[in-house]
């Protein structure tokens, strides 16, 4: 399999077009590319099916033109949730302070309804993931790498425990902790649960 950002692309255009399959109201994804290499500051995840789920109800609601977010698109409201259930997302009870009812997870007959293109896509991902990080010696980083900076790397959304989030280089993060003004706490980087 060919992990070029073109061909796990095409693999996200496929996850998106069985998402279509149950729910043909959903719009076209424009550019599957652009969900490659960024993290979702909103659902505090990276690129998965249930990240697509995600962004599926944000395609839905544009779709029937109701307005599922505010506060700059973080605070994901209840008509956000109303179309989550839908598609059969869980969430939690009570809203999180800035970022609303963003945290939703797949129910386990959504995961069973999509097991195959779940597969295909997080061998896709695992691919694309082990072929974009891997370091050799003849590989080339660039002036930043050589002289310690981060080089404006691909930023992470960091996280403090009162919910404030910052996006950070990982290796800025790793040289010493960054403080949040409001509680104190020092942000960090959440662990990312895979797609069982």
């Amino acid at each position: 399999m060919s992990t070029t950002p073109p061909v796990l692309a095409a693999e996200l255009a496929v996850a998106w077009a069985d998402i279509q399959r149950h729910h043909p109201e959903l719009p076209d994804l424009a550019a599957p590319e652009s969900l490659i290499g960024e993290s979702s500051s909103a659902c505090g995840t990276e690129l998965s099916f249930e990240r697509l789920l995600h962004e599926a109800v944000h395609g839905i609601a544009a779709a029937r033109g109701i307005r599922d977010t505010s506060r700059a698109g973080r605070y994901h409201n209840r008509r956000f949730l109303t179309i989550a259930d839908e598609m059969g997302l869980d969430h939690a009870d009570e809203p999180h302070p800035s970022s609303g009812f963003s945290l939703v997870v797949m129910r386990p007959d959504t995961r069973k309804r999509y097991r195959a293109t779940i597969e295909r896509l997080q061998r896709a991902l695992k691919a694309h993931s082990a072929a974009t990080t891997a370091d050799t010696a003849r590989s080339f980083r660039g002036p930043a790498a050589r002289h310690g900076s981060s080089g404006g790397g691909v930023r992470v959304k960091a996280v403090c425990d009162c919910g404030r989030n910052v996006r950070v280089v990982p290796s800025v993060l790793a040289q010493a902790p960054i403080m949040c003004g409001a509680c104190g706490q020092p942000f960090r980087i959440p662990e990312v649960v895979g797609v069982a």
